[in-house]
């Protein structure tokens, strides 16, 4: 499909003046890109409100506000794109007229006119996902890529979708090089928080005897059996619904969580519980800052921490259970 693209690069007041009078003009689909919307996000970072910004994102601190809206090609459309033209050049006179008052500043005001076409970019973000290594033997190679694996390489399928990890963030990546040093051939493993599946899936290519990997997310437990049936691993893993803090009845040899730091910290005794004597767990997913609040948790749940790596302001910290 093809379609309009009016966009004008304004200013926070822009914003609410645009917006306003596009909506009494009957234009009312508007996309407002605004960068103080990623500055609040960043500015609750004390607050532990969230753990992760893709740095795409932040680069959008730098940008100008715009107001965009998209129109059908045809001419319907073509009368909404230049009704939304008119409306703009409007809202711009009445300003340098001082309708709006003085010292009202729009910013730049500069319309651009784009002709878009679905069909040359809905792809086009496959070209970002090619194959890489994750760990010394593990792949990463997206169901659209052709991958030849050297010798002693395993090699995940997985594609970006709804369910966080795919191996390219710090946290995923830490997981899998310490499940890969730490997991014995046979043994059983616990994916907590198990996402798209990549870490289960990775254990079972890695000689697993059997993995479980539960989430509270029924779409991610979805994904999650999808991944691990296109890289036929069913016959050893397998992905359901579940808490640790409640109704899962499995004790592993390994548990690896890719979590935020709170959720570690409140599974961490269900996650003990859970761990066979002399057993491991790998815990990712954390801010540096936070590092001392999950060993503490952890360690009070009955476990001693025996690694801790960090990569690019978060950490990831191995565990064990006393035991045999």
């Amino acid at each position: 499909m093809r379609y309009i693209e009016i966009s004008c690069e304004t200013s926070e007041t822009g914003i609410e003046l645009l917006t306003a009078a596009l909506d009494a003009a009957g234009i009312s689909d508007t996309e407002v890109s605004d960068p103080r919307d990623v500055e609040e996000i960043m500015n609750k970072k004390e607050s532990y409100e969230w753990d992760y910004i893709e740095d795409s994102v932040v680069h959008k601190m730098e940008e100008a506000p715009r107001v965009s809206s998209y129109f059908p090609e045809g001419e319907e459309g073509r009368r909404q794109a230049d009704l939304m033209k008119q409306v703009i050049a409007k809202v711009t006179a009445d300003v340098k007229a001082g309708f709006y008052g003085p010292d009202v500043d729009l910013g730049t005001m500069k319309v651009t006119e784009e002709i878009r076409d679905d069909a040359d970019w809905k792809d086009k973000w496959k070209a970002y996902f090619k194959p890489f290594h994750v760990s010394e033997h593990l792949v990463i190679c997206p169901s659209w890529e052709n991958y030849e694996p050297q010798d002693g390489e395993k090699i995940i399928s997985i594609d970006p979708g709804m369910a966080f990890g795919t191996g390219t963030h710090e946290t995923t990546s830490m997981c899998l090089n310490l499940l890969e040093k730490y997991l014995k051939p046979g043994t059983r493993i616990l994916d907590a928080g198990t996402g798209s599946g990549i870490l289960a899936i990775a254990a079972t290519l890695l000689g697993a005897g059997e993995v479980l990997g539960v989430d509270v997310d029924e779409d991610a437990v979805r994904v999650a059996q999808e991944n691990i049936e296109k890289n036929r691993c069913e016959s050893v893993a397998r992905a359901e619904f579940g808490d640790l803090t409640k109704g899962i009845d499995y004790e592993a040899d390994l548990i690896v969580g890719n979590l935020m730091a709170e959720l570690i910290c409140l599974l961490s005794k269900g996650i003990a519980a859970h761990l066979t004597a002399g057993g491991t767990f790998i815990a990712s997913g954390i801010l540096t800052e936070k590092e001392m609040m999950v060993q503490e948790a952890v360690t009070e749940a009955g476990l001693r921490m025996i690694e801790l790596k960090e990569k690019g302001g978060w950490c990831a910290m191995v565990f064990e259970k006393p035991g045999k």
